[in-house]
């Protein structure tokens, strides 16, 4: 890590275009100017980077998750308004092409950097020059001024961007996704806390960039209380939902019938990547104390847990299986390799309720999600998810991590009213998620877009007097 950040050091002495920038240059919030589309000053191509996953890969697994789905997603938006996207990922098998239509003004651009398999996160600094090195070949092959913009996601791209943002004269805008400091105040038991360097190469990102997105207020509140971001350079974007994939369609009767679940079942649902972070145990901790106060509830559960090991819960990859064992509810419990997102969509609509029990979530869109298939969900109280979930209305909310406390959650929806919380609070849910539309999530960040053009623009006319 730190012969990388040496050279990456070395790199950033070269000549570039870019002005002088400091904190101070933003403008205020009230004065930022307002994006009108159509007027020429939105961005006409954006380099967004993805280093260490490929927006192209199975959400649910490995490092795959939540922000694979973000950056297609969000990619997909841009392109309908009109701003062609190019996502520069790493390779991870030799067989993949160059470049990828992902969807039409969408590219996907696979840069070799290190060996293709094999390579965990936490290896992956050390190939950030590699992977620069590619990114900057790719834009030597273009014209001077081919990409207006660069929006890089997670650290490990943040410093990629930050480079390729000066080598070319461009702003920077930088999504974090999740924090070092964030995440090592909330550890799971067991877990391992992120590097130093992590942190490190986290505050230099906050420094350098033009603008920071952040998913909630909340982040944005972290990003100037943990690293000392400039609130007038720090916007927020909540990320969306597809309505179209995930809605209510046929309803939970229809969706259970297609994947062959009893249908009067009490399915309490766990879908994302398993490990510490996000807590599945909790949830069969609770399983196990409903049952145990209540053995009559053994024949009517069912709890799938849809996804796969990722980051420290891949060194025990057989540990929820074994705690299925010891708790005694291996008959209930049905593991689930990740699934499409048609059929994680049935998932959801199938489902009680999905209970996210999370140790910390930037945003939590698995929530949104089901809530748009109409499913109410129970969730820790922290991160993203009080925005994601309406407490009482859309599902609860639950402080800590206790799982007596999820057990208390999921006993409301223990109920053989032919119009439950389930049916009840499910409605409400499909509402709430209305509200998270790419669209509007697409509108918001290409306004920051905007914003960080302008400023830059302004910056450099001051500079020249």
């Amino acid at each position: 890590m730190s012969q990388y950040m040496a050279r990456l050091g070395e790199l950033r002495s070269l000549p570039r275009g870019r002005g002088p920038r400091s904190g101070r240059d933003a403008l205020p919030q009230q004065q930022r100017p307002r994006l009108k589309f159509g007027t020429g000053r939105r961005p006409r191509r954006v380099a967004m980077l993805s280093v260490h996953t490929s927006p192209l890969h199975q959400p649910g697994t490995g490092d795959a998750g939540g922000m694979n789905v973000y950056i297609v997603e969000l990619a997909k938006q841009l392109a309908a308004h009109g701003t062609e996207v190019e996502i520069f990922t790493r390779a991870t098998t030799a067989s993949l092409p160059g470049s990828v239509e992902l969807a039409p003004g969408v590219l996907v651009r696979h840069i070799d950097a290190g060996p293709y398999e094999g390579l965990a996160k936490e290896e992956l600094p050390a190939q950030l020059c590699a992977f620069t090195h590619g990114v900057m070949q790719a834009w030597a092959g273009h014209r001077p001024g081919h990409y207006d913009l660069v929006h890089s996601h997670y650290w490990l791209s943040g410093h990629v961007g930050w480079l390729a943002a000066q080598r070319w004269g461009v702003p920077l805008v930088n999504a974090m996704h999740t924090m070092a400091k964030v995440k090592n105040a909330a550890l799971a038991e067991g877990d391992s806390p992120e590097p130093a360097a992590r942190v490190i190469g986290e505050t230099q990102i906050v420094r350098a960039a033009d603008r920071l997105i952040a998913n909630t207020a909340e982040e944005a509140d972290e990003l100037v209380r943990h690293y000392e971001a400039d609130p007038s350079r720090t916007a927020v974007v909540h990320p969306g939902v597809n309505l179209e994939r995930f809605c209510p369609a046929d309803g939970r009767a229809a969706a259970r019938a297609r994947l062959g679940l009893p249908q009067d079942a009490l399915i309490p649902l766990f879908a994302g990547r398993i490990q510490p972070l996000k807590a599945p145990d909790i949830l069969l901790r609770a399983v196990a104390l409903l049952v145990a106060e209540d053995p009559s509830l053994r024949g009517r559960l069912l709890v799938p847990v849809v996804g796969g090991p990722s980051g420290s819960g891949l060194a025990k990859p057989e540990r929820l299986h074994k705690l299925a064992a010891r708790l005694g509810i291996s008959d209930v419990v049905r593991f689930r390799p990740p699934v499409d997102q048609e059929e994680l969509a049935d998932w959801y609509r199938a489902a009680s309720v999905l209970v996210m029990p999370s140790y910390s979530e930037s945003f939590g869109l698995v929530a949104v999600e089901a809530q748009a298939c109409g499913t109410p969900v129970i969730a820790a109280a922290v991160g993203g998810l009080p925005v994601a979930v309406r407490d009482g209305v859309s599902g609860f909310l639950v402080d800590g991590h206790e799982p007596r406390a999820y057990a208390e959650a999921l006993r409301r929806f223990v109920t053989d009213e032919p119009y439950g919380p389930a049916e009840r609070m499910g409605e409400a849910a499909a509402r709430h998620a209305a509200e998270f539309g790419w669209d509007a999530a697409a509108a918001g960040t290409l306004q920051v877009y905007a914003d960080a053009m302008h400023d830059r623009r302004r910056r450099l006319r001051s500079a020249h007097g």
